[in-house]
């Protein structure tokens, strides 16, 4: 029974080894090759593979993630964000407008999505977080409160584990977008002292996909046939 137990607590181990959250697609938007000059960027992965796109008739440019206290990005000097604007009309188009990613989780589970964003004073207070299991279709998430003009809220955390369809999909999406204040049929600005307009802008940096890897099929074939082997031979030896 002790190599029993033994085996067990290994096969655990192992599970757990296994179930580290790593990074599967990052987006700084900071030039491929660095150019120090904040204005210029991509929208391609640094790390990983993905799309980023914008939703609703929004705009963009490359801005500053440096600006009002920085973005969580450590390339200081070289940091760009994605700086969108041209938000909807105050009280039209509750949850239209904002951003959107794309990333398959095909060999993932358990998704946590991280991100910074920066208000600007005259932006939406509050933001939407979707997410997608057809690329198509989005499903209200979580909601967040940018209670504060030309500031940035680095480490936004949407943890996505406990939704399983959300895991080994290929055409897994998710969005950020504008919403209305609570209660209510309209925006509101994110400074206090501030008018809503839909030239407010919402500036991202650090989009973030982390996951565990699922273990293979043969890995948890030979794990279990390791412990069929010790039952074996402690039964064996029971008997003898």
């Amino acid at each position: 029974m002790k190599h029993l137990a033994l085996a067990v607590s290994l096969a655990a181990a192992f599970a757990a080894g296994n179930a580290q959250a790593i990074v599967v697609t990052q987006w700084n938007f900071n030039s491929p090759t660095p150019d120090g000059n904040t204005g210029t960027g991509t929208l391609l992965p640094a790390i990983g593979t993905g799309t980023a796109s914008l939703v609703g008739g929004v705009t963009a440019t490359f801005a500053s993630g440096d600006a009002s206290g920085g973005s969580s990005d450590p390339a200081t000097g070289d940091d760009s964000g994605w700086n969108t604007s041209t938000y909807a009309a105050q009280g039209t188009g509750d949850k239209t407008r904002g951003v959107q990613f794309n990333v398959s989780t095909v060999g993932f589970n358990n998704v946590v999505i991280n991100y910074d964003l920066r208000h600007s004073n005259t932006s939406s207070r509050y933001e939407q977080f979707q997410y997608s299991t057809d690329g198509v279709n989005f499903v209200d998430f979580a909601q967040f409160d940018g209670n504060a003009g030309d500031t940035w809220f680095n480490g936004r955390s949407v943890d996505l584990s406990g939704v399983a369809s959300v895991n080994n999909n290929a055409n897994f999406a998710f969005r950020v977008v504008s919403t209305f204040a609570p209660s209510t049929s309209g925006y509101v600005a994110s400074n206090p002292s501030s008018s809503y307009s839909t030239s407010g802008t919402w500036r991202f940096d650090m989009v973030t996909l982390n996951a565990a890897p699922v273990p293979e099929a043969e890995t948890y074939a030979m794990m279990l046939a390791g412990l069929g082997l010790v039952g074996f031979m402690a039964a064996r030896r029971r008997k003898a």
